[in-house]
């Protein structure tokens, strides 16, 4: 591996692989095979399924998007859960970065959209990994449990190809659209987020006292 790759098998900041939660989180869910794609695809499933998504929960600290925090919590949102597979990816030594784009999503809580005020996601995070001489794209954000509750196909990760939104539902309605991509990076370009986030969703942090999981079962309860 050149030395351009290896800064993206490094512990950074919230990407902490050297964290004896995390490295034993990833060892646990990498599989039996030495295979990097299979045991990538693992990982993928661990983080998609065993961390609930919950966007009320949002702390763009250092600390909050750290990757043992959201081991912790066991519960985190589409930046997080990016982070959390970055970290277990890089813990087994495949190379792996933070990609960012906007996306307008058509599926939401009425309290997101409410506090909102928009269908777009700003700064939507996702995984890119590095196999195969190709960096791939993944995104292990929405649970299996939640997929049913929208009536979407769950995201799938074969190790192959990219795995990205679908655009539409299960029913034909639309799901999302990617907009407008930030690029790739190392870490998590914090400052950046902030600034877009303060200007688009000035009242978002209000609700991080909320329940994510009881507003999709009152809005949802037919899909159980």
């Amino acid at each position: 591996m050149n030395s351009e790759m290896q800064q993206f098998t490094q512990p950074t900041p919230t990407i902490n692989c050297d964290d004896p939660l995390v490295v034993e989180f990833a060892r646990q869910n990498a599989g039996s095979s030495a295979d990097p794609r299979e045991q990538s695809v693992s990982l993928y499933y661990a983080v998609r399924d065993g961390i609930r998504y919950d966007p009320y929960n949002i702390d763009l600290s250092v600390e909050g998007l750290r990757a043992t925090t959201t081991l912790n919590k066991g519960r985190g949102w589409c930046i997080t859960k990016a982070v959390l597979f970055a970290c277990c990816c890089r813990v087994v030594g495949i190379p792996a970065q933070l990609g960012f784009a906007d996306v307008r999503n058509h599926l939401s809580t009425k309290r997101m959209r409410d506090t909102l005020k928009t269908d777009v996601v700003y700064w939507h995070g996702y995984a890119s990994i590095y196999i195969g001489e190709a960096w791939i794209k993944t995104t292990p954000v929405f649970n299996k449990e939640l997929c049913q509750r929208f009536k979407l196909k769950p995201l799938d990760f074969d190790g192959y190809h990219d795995s990205i939104f679908h655009p539409f539902d299960q029913e034909g309605e639309r799901h999302m659209e990617y907009l407008t991509y930030h690029g790739e990076y190392p870490d998590v370009p914090i400052e950046k987020i902030k600034e877009t986030f303060l200007r688009e969703y000035p009242t978002a942090m209000s609700w991080n006292q909320a329940d994510f999981d009881q507003d999709v079962e009152q809005e949802y309860p037919e899909n159980s």
